[in-house]
């Protein structure tokens, strides 16, 4: 395989974050941004946490490559978590689920692109020029879906909540009382009434009935992360 070093993409400068818990495709990423960017310090992570710590101890990446399967996160909790960390740092997803719906909801979540996981280091290196020119990479074959304004603003705010707030919405989507997500979640009551009443002022909303069908209406049981 030839490794065009001589036609490579300019990124900016800095580091390259790849977060897989696969080994061997996590190191066939490491080079493929090697091969195609002018990356030489790419970190690898096979936890969200562990990647998320990385940040912390090193600064924002100029680039992360993100598989939605992780073990500790759940549908596109992860990107919404990253996001907040990374802040205007582009994230391109890399991943073997390439329904149409996780791509739109991929992107409308934060995502700068979104890369099947089967595609050629020529794929890899197209997204990364588009996304250095401002635009949004959109594997072949994706079909944009229509989405009501009502969700695209619920996606929104949702996405404004920490992790904790997410967690907590998820349990009353469900039913539970503060009582019972206090225990659930191992917290007190009293912290539990707080975070309602921050999750109802994000999301524009003055009972836990409006903040559940604002989580609906952006079908949010996709984007939290699951409670064990």
């Amino acid at each position: 395989m030839t490794d065009c070093r001589d036609d490579l993409v300019a990124v900016p400068n800095g580091w390259a974050l790849v977060i897989d818990d696969h080994p061997l495709f996590c190191d066939a990423l490491e080079l493929t941004l090697k091969s195609v960017a002018k990356f030489d310090n790419v970190a690898k992570a096979d936890l969200l946490e562990n990647a998320l710590e990385m940040i912390d101890a090193h600064g924002r990446p100029s680039l992360v490559l993100l598989d939605l399967n992780l073990p500790d996160v759940s549908g596109l909790d992860g990107l919404i978590r990253l996001k907040r960390k990374v802040e205007n740092a582009p994230v391109i997803i890399v991943s073997s689920v390439t329904d149409n719906a996780i791509i739109g909801a991929a992107i409308r979540s934060g995502a700068s692109g979104f890369v099947p996981k089967h595609s050629h280091r020529s794929v890899f290196k197209d997204a990364i020029s588009q996304i250095n020119a401002g635009q949004v990479f959109k594997p072949t074959g994706f079909v944009e879906e229509d989405i009501s304004d009502s969700a695209q603003d619920a996606l929104s705010r949702l996405a404004s909540l920490t992790n904790q707030q997410g967690r907590i919405l998820q349990l009353i989507c469900e039913g539970k009382l503060n009582k019972q997500i206090a225990y659930d979640l191992s917290i007190a009551e009293t912290t539990v009434k707080a975070h309602v009443t921050a999750i109802m002022r994000k999301l524009g909303v003055q009972s836990r009935t409006q903040a559940v069908l604002v989580a609906r209406d952006a079908n949010f049981s996709n984007v939290l992360p699951k409670v064990e």
